[in-house]
């Protein structure tokens, strides 16, 4: 009989195991952000496995976004950088919705004013509406101020994958700054 409760005890403590305390939305398990297939500046197609091992952070924007894109990845650069060491483990990933003007070339010197190991990635319209509808991120062009010019509208946050290449978090755009997603990018390293 004590040798049932033993058992009993210890399935519930494992009942109430504390969820990690993250700063960003858990979306762990998750049916979406399961897959990516684009093709990297080099021209070599990549998929999430392409990253497994480390932490990925997913970001789908453009390069002549004002605001949103250049803040979002400065904030993942300066959150590795607050990891000393263990910044080298998480994988900055930009995803472009704006594959008409952000040429391999353009996205190359774009990410690389934020860290030398930025991968970015593109495809065509229909690729990267498929990649987006496969993450639930909305996007869509938007008439700019001059005839003819546009801006992209879009969601405006980055998924955060665990080093098994599980998508875990979702981390809105100016919902904690650098400090809040080095904590969250902590706890996933250590194994979260």
């Amino acid at each position: 009989k004590r040798r049932q409760l033993l058992i009993a005890g210890a399935a519930l403590a494992g009942c109430n195991a504390q969820k990690p305390a993250f700063k960003g939305i858990d979306i762990t398990g998750a049916p979406y952000a399961q897959q990516l297939e684009l093709t990297d500046v080099q021209g070599k197609p990549r998929t999430l496995a392409d990253f497994r091992g480390k932490v990925a952070i997913v970001f789908f924007g453009f390069a002549q976004c004002p605001d949103v894109c250049p803040g979002t990845l400065a904030e993942i650069a300066e959150a590795r950088q607050r990891l000393g060491a263990d910044g080298a483990k998480v994988q900055p990933v930009f995803v472009t919705v704006d594959p008409e003007r952000d040429s391999a070339q353009v996205l190359q010197a774009y990410v690389a004013g934020f860290g030398g190991d930025v991968v970015a990635l593109r495809g065509t319209l229909e690729e990267t509406q498929a990649a987006a509808k496969g993450f639930k991120v909305y996007f869509a062009k938007a008439p700019g101020k001059e005839p003819g010019s546009y801006t992209i509208d879009h969601t405006a946050g980055a998924f955060v994958f665990d080093p098994q290449g599980r998508v875990r978090l979702f981390v809105r755009y100016g919902s904690g700054g650098a400090e809040a997603l080095a904590h969250d990018l902590k706890l996933l390293l250590d194994g979260a």
